[in-house]
């Protein structure tokens, strides 16, 4: 009788254990939900690094949380709250301070300029001919020779641009306040060239939005012209 009654205590014991599991399993399936409704809507192929490291941290304590059923929920809200803080912030703070967010995000890198492949980026990037080959095959481009320029973005995808007669690509020179120098070295450009254009407007380079080269003309879009 008494093996009886152990048996079944047991055994609610384990029926507990499980409801309890699920429970939880379903609670953090729907505040994750909310964690990332909060962080913002971004498709999977869109995420950079950071979104990355931040979405597998918080998979993790999910998981370990729900592993340790024993331990109070408290102890994964609260990392998961302290990720959501510092995701807002830091960025708002890449808003605000474009450096950081090339610190934090890195740059894209250009892997074909002006059809040749840039193989010296490649290898920087550890992007492999079979890489570049594949995206292209992805985007339906049979020949390499068609294309002329090819970006590889912070999230890893492949920007590609095919040569067009009737089109310019714009090149971004100037964004939030940064200049990008890489693109000037494509237009065979230089930082003082960009400068002395500004200052004989002037036209400040912190009150820069956004400017681009296209057609061989500057277009520049100012901060005090977004807040009008």
């Amino acid at each position: 009788m008494i093996k009886i009654i152990i048996l079944i205590h047991n055994n609610n014991g384990d029926i507990m254990n499980l409801i309890y599991i699920i429970s939880r399993t379903i609670f953090f399936y729907f505040f994750t939900i909310f964690i990332f409704r909060i962080m913002g809507k971004r498709e999977i192929k869109q995420l950079t690094i950071e979104d990355l490291v931040v979405s597998l941290l918080i998979a993790n304590i999910c998981a370990i949380s729900i592993e340790n059923y024993n331990d109070s929920i408290l102890y994964t809200v609260l990392p998961i709250i302290v990720l959501l803080l510092f995701e807002i912030i830091n960025g708002y703070l890449c808003l605000k301070f474009n450096k950081l967010k090339r610190i934090i995000d890195g740059k894209p890198s250009l892997i074909i300029n002006g059809g040749v492949i840039n193989h010296k980026e490649m290898v920087k990037q550890r992007y492999s001919l079979d890489d570049l080959l594949l995206e292209l095959r992805n985007n339906s481009i049979k020949d390499l020779t068609d294309v002329e320029y090819a970006v590889l973005e912070n999230n890893g995808n492949l920007s590609i641009f095919k040569y067009d007669n009737n089109k310019s690509i714009p090149f971004p020179l100037i964004v939030d306040g940064y200049i990008e120098r890489d693109n000037l070295k494509i237009i065979n450009k230089d930082e003082g060239w960009l400068l002395d254009y500004l200052n004989k407007r002037d036209i400040l380079l912190y009150d820069v939005f956004y400017a681009f080269y296209k057609n061989d003309k500057l277009f520049i879009i100012l901060k005090s012209e977004l807040n009008n």
